[in-house]
């Protein structure tokens, strides 16, 4: 039996950043991407991937193609693994364009923010979706064909993948997809998945927006107090929900879920543990950083507000539960989004 064909759906940081080292391992990858320019770039000059270390600095020769070439590049065989990595509001057409091209006992890997496997299943079925999580990867695809990593690797001080089965039971097609993602970071097979995913959700949810919002990075946003306490509000009302709905969470932004919702419920001891936190974890990334909602505002994209903060307020509520500072946060991100009001510090002071 010849390679596993592996698809990424969905070129842009984090599918390129993964498939570029799933590349450079080896394996038989196919970046499918919707902008022209950036998949010329990868399939002409190669796809250069830039961390904060040397052996992370690196170009590999790549195949890529536009979402226009699909069917004339399956020609010579159908995908067994098609990553599915793109933004939360393009995960439905994305896999049904993919699964006409996928193998019998092909399966599909959602690599994404937010919580997309009720989509993916609607399209290929639950048997055929896998979940994965990228935790703390931090990429930024800047330019054509070149992806950025603007914190550390993970290693033994983080895992960064975990992958895991919707119904929790570790099976060897998870195996070897953590196997193959082991030369990208770290990574795990999980028995958790929903709370892995609700607890990446809450992560996000405490970034991403602070930095749509306010036009900075993250690290400005973590030395200011003000938009420190926003985010460990904004983390503490999703591990309030995320308990509520009955999911096992883990340690979000190296925070327990138990200290971040204390902080949220005015514990001054619990807040200011937090803040400490999130202040040593600004050695841990260059100050160029930029949650991915911060760079979709940058560069005039829709964001994911409703799939990260406005999932949180919706299931919040299914239990008759108030979550106002997610609310707040995610009205902003609105106004900003729409172009009604720049980016700025002083819209979230109020929250």
């Amino acid at each position: 039996m010849g390679k596993k064909r592996i698809a990424i759906v969905g070129a842009g940081a984090v599918g390129a950043h993964v498939g570029g080292y799933l590349t450079r391992n080896g394996k038989d990858v196919t970046l499918i991407d919707p902008w022209p320019e950036h998949v010329e770039v990868m399939r002409t000059r190669g796809l250069t991937l830039t961390g904060l270390t040397p052996p992370e600095c690196f170009t590999v020769n790549c195949r890529a193609i536009h979402v226009t070439e699909l069917q004339a590049a399956t020609r010579k065989g159908l995908f067994d693994i098609a990553f599915v990595s793109t933004k939360s509001y393009d995960t439905i057409w994305a896999t049904a364009m993919i699964k006409e091209y996928l193998a019998p006992n092909a399966f599909v890997v959602s690599l994404q923010n937010a919580i997309n496997e009720e989509r993916i299943a609607g399209v290929v079925g639950w048997g055929k979706t896998v979940g994965c999580i990228a935790s703390t990867i931090s990429v930024e695809l800047r330019e054509a064909g070149h992806v950025y990593r603007n914190v550390q690797l993970g290693g033994a001080r983080h895992t960064v993948f975990r992958v895991g089965e919707v119904h929790g039971r570790k099976t060897p097609r998870v195996e070897e997809v953590a196997a193959m993602l082991a030369c990208v970071d770290s990574v795990k097979v999980t028995d958790n998945l929903w709370g892995e995913r609700w607890t990446k959700l809450g992560v996000n949810c405490m970034r991403n927006p602070v930095s749509a919002a306010t036009g900075r990075g993250g690290n400005a946003n973590d030395r200011d107090p003000v938009t420190r306490r926003l985010a460990i509000r904004l983390a503490g009302e999703a591990v309030r929900i995320g308990k509520a709905h009955g999911y096992q969470l883990e340690k979000m932004y190296g925070m327990e879920p138990e200290l971040l919702m204390a902080a949220e419920g005015g514990d001054k001891s619990a807040m200011e543990t937090c803040e400490s936190i999130m202040l040593e974890a600004t050695k841990f990334r260059n100050d160029e950083q930029r949650p991915s909602m911060g760079q979709d505002i940058l560069k005039g994209r829709r964001t994911e507000i409703d799939y990260l903060n406005g999932m949180v307020v919706a299931k919040a509520a299914e239990l008759g539960l108030k979550v106002p500072a997610n609310e707040g946060i995610a009205a902003v991100v609105r106004r900003v989004e729409r172009g009604e009001v720049a980016p700025s510090p002083e819209l979230v002071s109020g929250i």
